[in-house]
């Protein structure tokens, strides 16, 4: 990829910014509205017996695992963050990755949403619980991430190729194999 980002570019990339930043926006306003009107109050029966909105400060990961380990989780969230951020700078502005655009865009989203909260906090606000199947609570920033990556592996084994991810290589690994 040359230096100069074309104009197509770009948008894709403006485009991706405001993107995040709506899907941070509406996980921050749900978790806003946990906040107000579950905490400390008992669970509000959406569908009885199978969707209910439950208050719920989770200072671990997903099913609770690693408890209170900020600095990791942000850490780690960064991290992402950067990868997230590289891959869509260099993905081609071809209609072929319009998927990945919006997949990544939320799983960013979702990270970024739960940094957030970590950083506030100490903890993310989970509210959403599916009671039919006891499902561990959580929030609309885990079902950016657990859909998307779900939906990224299924593409990624079933529609993308191998050197449809060509644009991720370094240009030094290039050299290398051109003189092999």
């Amino acid at each position: 990829m040359n230096n100069k980002l074309s104009k197509k570019k770009k948008f894709f990339l403006v485009a991706d910014l405001l993107m995040i930043i709506a899907f941070v926006f509406i996980d921050q306003l749900t978790k806003f509205l946990a906040v107000k009107y579950l905490e400390n109050k008992p669970e509000f029966n959406i569908i009885k017996g199978v969707l209910e909105f439950k208050y719920l400060e989770n200072s671990g990961a997903a099913f609770g695992m690693l408890q209170n380990q900020k600095t990791f989780f942000v850490l780690v969230a960064v991290l992402i963050l950067f990868i997230i951020g590289y891959v869509l700078y260099r993905v081609p502005d071809d209609k072929k990755y319009n998927v990945m655009h919006v997949l990544l865009v939320l799983i960013a989203s979702g990270a970024f949403g739960n940094m957030i909260d970590r950083i506030r906090y100490d903890y993310v606000v989970d509210f959403i619980y599916f009671s039919i199947i006891n499902f561990p609570v959580f929030n609309v920033a885990d079902i950016y991430v657990t859909v998307s990556t779900f939906l990224f592996v299924f593409l990624f084994i079933f529609y993308y190729k191998e050197n449809d991810f060509n644009f991720l290589t370094f240009k030094q690994q290039k050299k290398y194999k051109e003189f092999k």
